[in-house]
């Protein structure tokens, strides 16, 4: 009788016992869910198990290698020396495995995520090509934090985040450079060219409305330290959910911001707001896209991941 494809890899493992000619492929896959996500919990809906079958089947699979695969955390699990070895060993069968078995059924819908601002301006546009090539594709927007939670647990296969993740867990590559503006309605401008204050932006911004998505101004705040070398003390006339309405509340005239040049690009371009300040070298924001391990499996997440990345550079 033909060997199980996956025996000879699992049957060289070093240490411990070897594992039995006719181990539980399930065994297996739990343990890659789980080693890919960092939790039992996380991992238990994409397997479509409850957690405590998750945690007996680790539990099975350490009795048949004799060791210890995971150290348990306060919050999920950490591979153990053991636990890296099996999961280098079995990753590439498995993945390989899960192709052919979804061979003649339809491309899996690919996940995407991202800030909802940056979705709208730039994502979406640029992959309308592949959805009218019979991409299918479902969209979610959030921040960074936990939308990398959620790709974690599996809930995406690729994401977009304003910050790169820790650890070598998930696969990120720089996308683009987002760059922020300060920007006022035409109007504004033009009171602070009438009261011969545009040399000093600082006390120009004194008596105007200050207008943003957050009480802390996090872009705003960062904006000042880095142009203007000093701390920003105004405190918002305006918050709103998100920079979207900033956007919409600044070009009606409600004050000043400092928002994504992107997402104000069309404004600057007609008029309709006008920069307030042109530093040499502007306040810049790295965007990352972060893919979740094993989602490489459903080739159309790599035709994503492949055209985000080559239209970026033009970002």
């Amino acid at each position: 009788m033909d060997s199980h494809p996956l025996d000879t890899v699992v049957m060289s493992a070093s240490g411990g016992k070897q594992l039995p000619p006719r181990t539980d492929l399930n065994l297996l896959r739990t343990f890659l869910a789980v080693y890919r996500s960092g939790s039992f919990t996380a991992a238990a809906p994409r397997l479509g198990l409850s957690q405590p079958t998750v945690t007996a089947q680790i539990r099975t699979l350490e009795q048949q290698t004799g060791r210890e695969l995971f150290t348990r955390l306060p919050r999920g699990v950490d591979p153990t020396p053991r636990g890296h070895e099996l999961a280098a060993q079995v990753a590439g069968p498995l993945d390989a495995l899960a192709v052919l078995d979804e061979t003649g059924t339809p491309t899996a819908p690919v996940h995407l995520a991202g800030p909802s601002e940056l979705l709208c301006v730039r994502v979406l546009p640029a992959l309308a090509p592949l959805i009218s090539d019979g991409l299918q594709l479902r969209v979610a927007q959030g921040l960074s934090e936990p939308l990398l939670e959620e790709l974690r647990a599996g809930h995406h296969d690729l994401i977009i985040t304003t910050r790169r993740p820790r650890g070598r867990a998930l696969d990120s590559v720089p996308l683009a450079d987002e760059e922020y503006v300060l920007v006022a309605a035409a109007t504004w401008a033009q009171h602070i060219s009438e009261r011969g204050e545009a040399a000093d932006p600082c006390a120009a911004l004194r008596d105007i409305p200050l207008v943003a998505y957050a009480e802390d101004l996090p872009i705003a705040r960062r904006y000042w330290r880095t142009i203007f070398g000093k701390q920003l003390t105004a405190r918002a006339a305006l918050t709103v959910p998100n920079l979207y309405a900033v956007l919409s509340a600044v070009n009606a005239g409600a004050g000043y911001s400092v928002l994504p040049r992107s997402l104000c690009q069309e404004y600057l371009d007609t008029g309709r707001l006008v920069l307030l300040q042109s530093p040499e070298e502007p306040p810049l924001n790295t965007l990352f896209l972060v893919q979740r391990p094993g989602a490489d499996t459903n080739p159309d997440v790599l035709r994503v991941r492949d055209h985000l990345r080559h239209v970026a550079r033009s970002w």
